[in-house]
């Protein structure tokens, strides 16, 4: 804490003890405990009793009775029961669902703006109900004024449902909370004093009002011990200044201002990263300086976020009073994971993210589990097997490393039942013994926040074991999403002089120096806490605060701020996605009033020459220049497929990256038929034709383009199965049928007869091994030709074939079959075409394998492997983020 007092809290120490003159005189002793002070923080707690002891000037002084409003009420014993907001929710979501006025609405979120409402207008009652039945009398006043009055559908709606949901015996927290104010308030005795910077809400005015009637009530209002910062900013409902438009000189200078130039600065950043940036920049300098309480009022929790990274960086860390709610921590990942991948059948992806989670399988070694991960997602990559959890039990039989966590995966998923509707009680039971079984309980209870979002499960599971009604496990999904949205996390282990902090937790608070981060128009000020379904014209239909009231209160809170703290940086975006940002008009209306008054328009100006300094001593990286690595003798491969010689030849850098740095990327699970399927489909089916028709001259056609067919359902049938679009490949090669007998006649009519097909091959060259396989062999007496067939059109054939030596694939067929010919054959758009080498075959052949030779001989004396594919190879290569092309070219 700060050593220094804040302003205005010796006057209310003074004031404090002259009312308690008595209390400190010889004869009684210094005691003040007679009194209670009223506070809106717990934070203002040790400032005052420094205060008062310091006006008192007395070796030792028992202090008043300092509490909330709150925590004082919380002390009042209550004879019912008090229902959770758990509880309620349940009730009104299913009264929501079973009158089904709302459609296919988010009932849950409707249901829990409704209760924020309902408890709103219980607050607003215009009498403080001391017991059940003086509480059902002014709800039944009320109702009955509100009957008459000419009421909006929506407004009605809420106060119809409201006044139904308080006939219960059992008290929710607004009626806990009303009742215990009023029995304090009926025992009155001791002088209360008040501090306060804002309006206060209309049920906390009604205690007050009862309680001065027993006991003295003094109230310390900031707006009126501060009036040069209360009657600043106050304007009409248009926007504009008292008495003039916006922006009018006359309407500006009416009003008074302090000089602000020691106290306030202004900095507006271009980018959310420079906001950040200056914002962590002078955090770091106010340490510098010594300064040791400094608070982050982050009004975009965005800008918050980088900011913290950017001071963690610096190795400053930051504690936090307002918390992160648990849907936006890791530890609320997992059960979304869980529940994710459950929902899904096991969806790949969904299981992999689940399996990745550091809290799963928690009793498990973390090599133990990494590698069955790898093992599995190795499997489902390679097997392509899209999602269903027995399907990934069968895949893998061999692999033992996997059959205790899929096991486990099995006996979770069969305590949560999609198909069954249950309680919301029985739902959170199961899923709790789902994470006992997967492990994910131990490794939540290693973490803070874990503890805390399972002792959140297991108080949810209590408080609603009474609760009936049944719902789907999509209901009870939405239900548990909306719970861990509204329930905050706040990390109690950092003690730092840095903390970020909210608006409405400043109030009487003094700082060191105070950083207001994210002050734009849209943030400041911001919207009240209210939903998406019941709008100020509703609230003010049922007579509620409306968003008027909440900027009100945040701007007395602004003027609060201000006033007693005497260095604040304020920061926003003045440009924002390309689009010019406003600062909060409050803020704007303060600097303008200033600038008129003073010519200082209070901009910060130091901070952006720090930030250049900054930059410039950022670290500049040599320019990329273009790789051309060597390979150490014992890596290169021995062995080179076909596939792996045409990188070689297209790109050096892609064969050193893919083939001896062995860095392919992993194959996806395949979850949509493409292009190469379609091709791999086509070649099983002709080689099973020809294994039934090595020789179609003769046979009707009728009969062989009735195997075709069939032979090809057979082949597409588990395709079928697994996507519709399979039928739109299979109707295209249905149309290649007819072409394709075409054409195989004429290559009969030629004197070529089929003699093989898939025949792989392994043949030595000189310090290499070439290994591939052919998709068919065509002899004719001693002639032979390769064939390989292409669902290519023709033309981009030829094209491959135009340069020599680019294209490997149909020259070292031929070298390995020692083939005198060698072609692809063309299977497009209902066309089957044979396209030929425009050179000699065996002469390309016998120069390919040298080529080969000579460059793997190369490659093992350490010549350089550049990267100089051209465009049309680069394009669609998977290294290019690795030789950086895009840097040196």
């Amino acid at each position: 804490m700060n050593s220094h007092l804040p302003p205005f809290l010796d006057r209310v120490a003074r004031q404090i003890l002259s009312r308690h003159a008595r209390d400190l005189s010889a004869l009684c002793g210094p005691d003040l405990r007679r009194a209670a002070v009223l506070l809106p923080n717990y934070h203002v707690a040790q400032p005052l009793a420094q205060a008062l002891s310091a006006a008192a000037n007395l070796p030792a002084l028992l202090l008043p009775q300092m509490v909330t409003l709150n925590d004082w009420a919380q002390s009042v014993p209550l004879d019912a029961p008090v229902v959770s907001d758990s509880q309620r929710s349940a009730l009104l979501y299913q009264q929501l669902r079973k009158q089904q006025w709302f459609g296919q609405a988010d009932l849950w979120s409707m249901a829990q703006e409704l209760l924020a409402l309902f408890d709103e207008l219980t607050h607003a009652l215009d009498t403080l109900p001391r017991d059940a039945e003086a509480f059902a009398t002014a709800v039944q006043q009320a109702y009955q004024a509100r009957q008459n009055a000419a009421l909006q559908l929506e407004a009605r709606l809420v106060f119809e449902l409201w006044h139904a949901m308080q006939a219960g015996a059992e008290l929710d927290a607004a009626r806990a909370y009303q009742q215990r104010l009023a029995k304090l308030a009926a025992q009155a005795s001791q002088p209360l004093f008040v501090l306060r910077a804002s309006e206060w809400d209309a049920i906390e005015q009604h205690f007050l009002d009862e309680y001065v009637k027993r006991a003295a009530v003094e109230v310390f209002d900031l707006r009126e011990m501060a009036p040069q910062w209360s009657g600043l900013l106050h304007i009409h409902s248009t926007g504009h200044p008292t008495g003039h438009p916006a922006g009018h000189p006359a309407g500006l200078r009416s009003q008074p201002i302090p000089p602000l130039g020691g106290r306030l600065r202004f900095f507006a950043a271009t980018s959310l990263e420079q906001e950040a940036r200056a914002a962590a920049m002078q955090v770091r300098r106010w340490l510098n300086e010594g300064k040791r309480d400094i608070a982050i009022v982050a009004q975009d929790r965005v800008a918050a976020r980088r900011m913290r990274a950017l001071l963690e960086r610096a190795q400053v860390l930051v504690a936090d009073e307002t918390g992160w709610t648990f849907d936006t921590l890791s530890v609320s990942t997992v059960l979304e994971r869980w529940l994710t991948a459950l929902q899904s059948d096991f969806y790949h992806h969904d299981l992999l993210d689940l399996l990745k989670s550091p809290f799963i399988f928690a009793d498990m070694t973390a090599s133990e589990r990494k590698a069955a991960v790898y093992r599995l997602e190795q499997l489902l990559r390679k097997q392509g097997v899209v999602a269903g959890l027995e399907k990934f039990i069968a895949l893998a039989e061999q692999e033992t490393v996997l059959h205790q966590p899929l096991a486990r995966l099995r006996q979770a998923a069969l305590l949560l039942e999609q198909n069954k509707k249950n309680t919301l009680a029985e739902w959170l039971s199961a899923l709790r013994a789902s994470l006992h079984v997967l492990g994910i309980d131990a490794g939540l209870q290693q973490d803070e926040a874990g503890q805390q979002l399972l002792r959140a499960l297991e108080i949810w599971q209590q408080e609603l074991s009474g609760d009936a009604g049944r719902y789907r496990f999509s209901e009870w999904r939405r239900w548990l999403a909306q719970q861990l949205g509204t329930q905050t996390y706040r990390d109690t282990g950092i003690d730092s002089p840095v903390r970020f902090t909210h608006l409405a937790a400043t109030r009487w608070r003094a700082f060191d120096a105070v950083l207001l981060l994210g002050c734009d128009a849209d943030h400041l000020p911001g919207a009240a806490d209210g939903g998406r379904w019941f709008n100020d014209a509703v609230r003010s239909a049922l007579g509620l605060p409306t968003r008027s009231t909440h900027a009100a209160r945040q701007r007395d809170d602004l003027l609060a701020l201000l006033a007693l703290n005497g260095c604040v940086l304020v920061t926003w975006q003045k440009d924002r996605n390309g689009e010019k940002g406003l600062l909060s008009p409050y803020l704007e209306m303060l600097r303008d009033l200033h600038m008129l008054a003073y010519g200082d328009d209070l901009s910060e100006s130091e901070l952006h020459a720090y930030l250049k300094a900054e930059e410039s001593h950022t670290l500049d990286l040599p320019q990329a220049a273009q790789p051309a690595p060597t390979a150490a003798t014992g890596i290169v491969p021995e062995s080179v497929s076909i596939s792996a010689y045409n990188s070689l030849v297209a790109c050096p850098y892609q064969f050193y990256a893919r083939h001896i740095l062995r860095l392919n990327e992993l194959d996806e699970v395949q979850e949509a038929i493409e292009k190469r399927d379609y091709g791999e489909r086509v070649h099983d089916i002709l080689r099973r034709f020809h294994e039934c028709y090595p020789q179609v001259s003769g046979h009707p056609a009728e009969e062989l383009e009735a195997t075709l067919r069939r032979i090809s359902e057979e082949v597409f049938a588990d395709l079928l199965q697994q996507d519709f679009a399979a039928r739109a490949w299979l109707a295209r090669w249905y149309k290649s049928l007819p072409a394709y007998l075409e054409w195989q006649i004429e290559n009969e009519a030629q004197g070529w007869r089929y003699a093989e097909a898939e025949q792989a091959f392994d043949w030595q060259l000189e310090g290499v091994r070439l290994r591939g396989r052919i998709d068919r062999l065509d002899v004719r007496g001693e002639e032979k030709l390769v064939l390989d067939y292409k669902t290519l059109d023709a033309q981009k054939l030829s094209s491959k074939l135009k340069e020599p030596g680019e294209d490997v694939q149909l020259a070292c067929y031929a070298y390995a079959h020692e083939a005198a010919d060698a072609a692809f054959v063309s299977i497009e758009n209902g066309k089957v075409k044979r396209v030929e080498p425009r050179h000699d075959v065996p002469l390309l052949a016998q120069l390919n394998a040298e080529r080969l030779v000579q460059a793997m001989a190369d490659i093992r004396g350490g010549a350089g492997l550049p990267a100089n594919g051209i465009d049309a190879v680069c394009i669609y290569c998977e290294m290019r983020g690795l030789c950086r092309k895009g840097e040196w070219t």
